[in-house]
């Protein structure tokens, strides 16, 4: 226990400190073997396949969220905070479904119209938004606008109102030292969800994409140069077989001629099935945040059919020409327009944080200490996964199955304690954290017990792994007690702690700390295991993570009986996050739960260019310097076409109309 002072008129809650400090000792003495039973359990069960790797929209995730909420019953808790229940229910977008009509067609100056045909000319696209159109047409290049190097596809040519045609991907790709060659990947400016941006900004009223001729004709290359190879294989192999000496050397021959004959077989086939021109899937991209507008996948036969009615070059032409020269070849397609219209809606899913209370008693019994870890994964891998194409379940068990089995052990410790500590115990397993802290950043909107009375949040996220007795502990800094229990706490587990003061960063106690309130954030470390299937049960320390339960049952117990709340302190900085580094600073918090049309934010960073210059929490960002926001993407495509140093005018949207503020952006951070 911390050495608390008994200071005048608080005697009687300095009595119920030590009384409880001698329960606590005596509770944590002795043999723990059940409780890692307890933890392992908890763990493997979690992790199973059969809770389908806990992502939103599986079954899995409600099997969680009831195995929680039985822990909590079993421990004592009081579950029925949440208006009778332990859950706490909100809606997410989680992508768009296609409805009717969707329709598209080109219309010349002299009468000529070209109807297409949806999944033989043209697709919709998700990442797009629901919208009639009809206007004129502009063609953009590949849609980049970028300052290294310099290149702009938008220049030349005005696309307010109008419709937007754009290449796939980026020019020069056949170059090892192309325009936009990058060492891994591929170039940011080749993001479709950036080039719908781009032309946002700029007021068009709807995309046209359409792939890039290079792609497909490498393919092909590489198809028919692996197709000579295998017919050489069947030659050599044939020859060998012809000149067998004895009966097992043509035995030899006439197998590796079989083999070489399937392989010219096989190649021939994907070449027979290559779709050197596939139009993009309803679904691929995703969903794009915020406003958007119609965007549409068109086949090449269509483009160059408008390409040469318009203006006499094929795409493929112009794509060579961007590539000999590096400069765009964007120009007004006169006389020309399109009409049409998209039809998707949002597909929403109910998900729910399971919150458990243990009241506290006596004169602090008002105050709240909330104890979270979040249970969801990523499912089946996709958005979210390391694996790239991936469809394996993602058991997540050091993310975050050891974080909940962690947070359901305080529950039962908590729950079989007495006397009850003085603050209440608010224990909540938060959903939708993968998606972007949507759970805690849910909590915090609609909290079952007032903020202001809120007095820390301590949480724990992937604590399945440590390495010896090694621990990173964030949000050291966030208040001045925190230095002094950790060392007393932690040296007395034999723990080795590395403090990170910042309060900011990519968990779910992020979500308290931008309401003021003080937070530590307990980790064990990444590994190569990190949002993959192969993060599983078998390769959890138990052990260490028994060390994290005892390290945070002292915690809460020494910030729960305290008669000071624990005192709040801003801390510049954040542990990890600003999307790239080539960009200057800003400072905001992005609001993934919020439902606008524009830029949402939970929060600014303490003394970033956002905090000086008067952005909130709660804000809608809905221009930048100039450009419109309408999303995130938006926002982060806007700054990075200004430089550190310089000021920029940002408009949100706050208590139902506009305020106009100046940020001095700061130098990147990593």
């Amino acid at each position: 226990m911390p050495n608390l002072s008994c200071r005048r008129n608080k005697s009687a809650v300095c009595l119920v400190v030590l009384a409880i400090g001698v329960l606590t000792s005596s509770s944590i003495a002795g043999d723990n073997s059940g409780e890692i039973d307890r933890l392992r359990t908890d763990v493997q069960t979690l992790a199973s396949d059969d809770f389908e790797g806990r992502g939103v929209g599986t079954a899995g995730l409600e099997k969680a969220a009831e195995y929680v909420r039985n822990a909590f019953v079993g421990a004592g808790l009081d579950v029925t905070v949440a208006g009778g229940d332990p859950y706490q229910e909100f809606e997410i977008t989680t992508g768009s479904q296609l409805t009717e009509p969707n329709t598209l067609a080109f219309n010349g100056a002299n009468g000529q119209t070209i109807d297409l045909k949806y999944d033989a000319d043209f697709r919709t696209c998700s990442f797009g938004d629901p919208g009639t159109f009809d206007a004129e047409i502009v063609f953009c290049g590949y849609g980049i606008e970028s300052t290294d190097p310099p290149y702009n596809d938008f220049e030349a040519v005005d696309v307010k109102d109008k419709v937007v045609l754009v290449i796939r991907r980026t020019p020069q790709q056949k170059h090892e030292n192309g325009l936009f060659a990058v060492a891994h990947g591929a170039s940011r400016h080749a993001s479709l969800t950036t080039k719908v941006s781009q032309a946002f900004q700029r007021g068009a009223a709807a995309v046209l994409v359409v792939n890039d001729v290079f792609t497909g004709r490498n393919e092909r290359e590489q198809l028919e140069s692996q197709l000579k190879e295998a017919e050489a294989e069947v030659l050599a192999a044939a020859d060998q077989l012809v000149d067998a000496a004895d009966v097992a050397d043509a035995d030899l021959a006439k197998s590796a001629l079989e083999t070489a004959v399937r392989h010219v077989r096989d190649v021939r086939d994907m070449l027979g099935k290559l779709n050197a021109d596939p139009l993009i899937a309803f679904g691929y991209g995703g969903s794009r945040t915020g406003k958007s507008l119609p965007v549409f996948s068109i086949s090449q036969a269509v483009c160059n059919q408008l390409l040469v009615e318009s203006i006499g070059k094929s795409q493929s032409q112009i794509e060579d020409e961007i590539d000999a020269t590096g400069k765009p070849q964007s120009v007004a397609l006169t006389g020309w327009t399109a009409a049409g219209q998209a039809s998707l809606k949002p597909v929403t899913v109910e998900i729910k944080n399971v919150i458990g209370v243990l009241e506290g008693e006596g004169p602090l019994a008002d105050e709240t200490v909330v104890i979270g870890a979040h249970y969801d994964h990523v499912g089946f891998g996709g958005e979210g996964s390391l694996a790239p194409g991936s469809t394996e379940i993602h058991n997540g068990a050091d993310d975050n199955a050891s974080g909940t089995a962690a947070l359901l052990e305080l529950a039962r410790r908590f729950g079989e304690r007495t006397p009850r500590l003085p603050r209440r115990l608010v224990f909540i397993a938060f959903t939708g954290e993968e998606r972007g802290l949507l759970g805690s950043a849910e909590y915090v909107k609609e909290p079952l017990f007032a903020l202001d009375k809120t007095v820390a949040m301590l949480n724990m996220d992937m604590v399945g792994r440590m390495d010896g007795q090694k621990l990173t502990v964030f949000g050291t800094g966030t208040s001045p007690v925190w230095d002094g229990w950790l060392d007393e706490f932690g040296g007395a587990a034999g723990l080795e702690l590395s403090r990170k003061p910042e309060g900011l960063g990519p968990s779910d106690h992020q979500s308290f700390y931008t309401a003021k309130i003080p937070v530590l954030h307990l980790f064990s470390g990444t590994h190569s295991d990190y949002h993959r299937p192969t993060d599983d049960s078998e390769k959890i320390n138990y052990d260490g993570m028994a060390s994290v339960v005892e390290l945070v049952d002292k915690l809460i117990v020494a910030t729960a009986t305290d008669p000071d709340r624990p005192a709040y302190v801003e801390v510049q900085g954040r542990s990890s996050m600003e999307r790239d580094g080539s960009r200057p600073y800003f400072g905001s918090i992005p609001d993934f739960s919020a439902d606008a049309e524009g830029y949402a934010i939970q929060g600014v960073a303490p003394g970033s260019p956002a905090a000086k210059a008067g952005l909130e929490g709660k804000d809608i960002i809905v221009r930048l310097g100039g450009h419109r926001i309408a999303g995130l993407d938006d926002f982060d495509l806007a700054l990075r076409k200004f430089s550190a140093g310089q000021q920029v005018e940002v408009v949100v949207i706050r208590g139902g109309g506009e305020v106009t503020l100046t940020v001095t952006l700061a130098v990147p951070r990593g």
